[in-house]
């Protein structure tokens, strides 16, 4: 699993990306021509402190990797966690990444 991890990269996927989302998430998806998945995260100051900003963070990260299928490959994804994802567990977190993920792959005809 690839990490985003420069803000050239994120502005990329804000700007030319797809969006879907829900009132925990906000899941970015666009095309890009390494032909592998890469991940970037982003959870701001809003959702809580740092510990549970990076509790949040790696929630995420670990959904991403176990289920790297529901993402279409080629494509950079940028999730951004709202201040609701602080509330929820893997699992719920999970099911969120899940459909986000397949509606934005939807608006860009890719198949995850």
């Amino acid at each position: 699993m690839e990490i985003l991890k420069k803000n050239k990269e994120f502005q990329r996927v804000y700007r030319r990306g797809v969006s879907a989302g829900d009132d925990v998430l906000v899941l970015f998806l666009l095309p890009n021509r390494t032909g592998k998945v890469r991940f970037g995260f982003s959870v701001s100051k809003r959702v809580g402190k740092a510990v549970v900003r990076n509790r949040v963070r790696r929630i995420l990260r670990e959904i991403c990797r176990l289920n790297e299928s529901w993402f279409p490959g080629g494509h950079d994804v940028v999730i951004i966690a709202r201040s609701a994802a602080r509330e929820l567990g893997f699992r719920e977190l999970a099911e969120h990444v899940r459909k986000l993920a397949a509606r934005a792959a939807r608006k860009t005809g890719a198949r995850g």
